[in-house]
């Protein structure tokens, strides 16, 4: 869907692309990664035709691709309500279908069939951004590009417009989800980049890039009831013995080399604490988490 090259953008002498490389695939939710001032926005102004771009190449997926853009604090006519402020859009866009019907499907889509009848001076952050992605996908935008959506949410109102994100993405929506809560990048995201001084330092799947940082990170962790002194000469054996308590259990963290097949040693540790006649309460292998990615490749 989307296929950036080399791109540099530079704003007087301060350079904030640097050769940026990107691509995104039809039906992908790319979670856009990075610190402030890493390039995200100018990224996004630029394949939304916002801003120029200096030099390289923005390949779309299809002829006169269609973008939807909501940036992270949207500007809106705060003297129309949301039925209104629609309208306008489908006049922006040139509508060429049923403008009313189309109003009502989008309000409908992000909950606000009913808050749509209020002047959007006295809308809450929630309601804001609703109507911001109803703007977004009036037209029925070939890439959705959503720049920190939840931002500045109280829970309710993150997970509401997470499950319009997530509705959009069962519909076949390709989006790239610009946001610094990592948590719902996780969630979402099937594809991520991570941004690191206007060049692209890590991109794939997820399940790609949690192989990738998997060197370092992998783990058992696993709980066992009783005195943790009796689960430290089995563990042993096998690893070495580190636990903290949780709830009157304790909880063994065992980290595994990259190399060692992680089924064998899970099976020769369960030996061991069974052996032992001891009770495991938790047992599971896990890899490194997004956040813990994320902080490694930024620095």
């Amino acid at each position: 869907m989307l296929h950036i090259k080399n791109l540099h953008k530079s704003y007087g002498a301060f350079e904030v692309l640097k050769g940026l490389d990107m691509n995104v695939n039809k039906g992908d939710v790319y979670g856009f990664l990075g610190k402030n001032g890493c390039g995200k926005t100018t990224t996004m102004n630029i394949v939304s035709n916002i801003i120029p771009k200096d030099s390289g190449e923005i390949i779309f997926g299809k002829e006169n691709c269609k973008v939807g853009y909501l940036p992270e604090t949207p500007s809106m006519f705060t003297y129309m309500n949301g039925y209104e402020y629609l309208d306008y859009i489908a006049a922006c866009c040139s509508y060429k279908g049923d403008k009313k019907k189309r109003i009502n499907e989008v309000i409908n889509l992000v909950g606000m069939a009913e808050g749509g009848k209020r002047k959007i001076q006295g809308y809450s952050r929630g309601m804001n951004q609703r109507i911001g992605i109803a703007a977004a996908i009036f037209d029925n935008p070939d890439l959705l590009i959503l720049d920190e959506p939840t931002s500045a949410l109280d829970p309710q109102g993150r997970a509401e417009v997470m499950g319009i994100i997530k509705q959009l993405a069962d519909m076949g929506t390709t989006i790239i989800l610009c946001t610094h809560i990592l948590s719902d990048v996780e969630r979402t995201a099937n594809r991520i980049g991570i941004v690191r001084d206007g060049r692209m330092a890590v991109e794939g799947t997820m399940a790609e890039i949690k192989d990738q940082f998997a060197r370092n990170g992998k783990k058992i962790v696993m709980g066992i009831f009783g005195d943790p002194n009796a689960a430290v000469q089995p563990i042993n054996k096998c690893t070495g013995g580190q636990f903290y308590f949780d709830r009157q259990r304790a909880i063994f963290e065992i980290p595994l080399d990259f190399n060692e097949n992680e089924q064998v040693r899970a099976q020769q540790i369960l030996n061991e604490i069974n052996s032992a006649d001891l009770t495991i309460s938790l047992f599971v292998i896990e890899n490194k988490t997004l956040e813990q990615i994320y902080m490694e490749t930024i620095g």
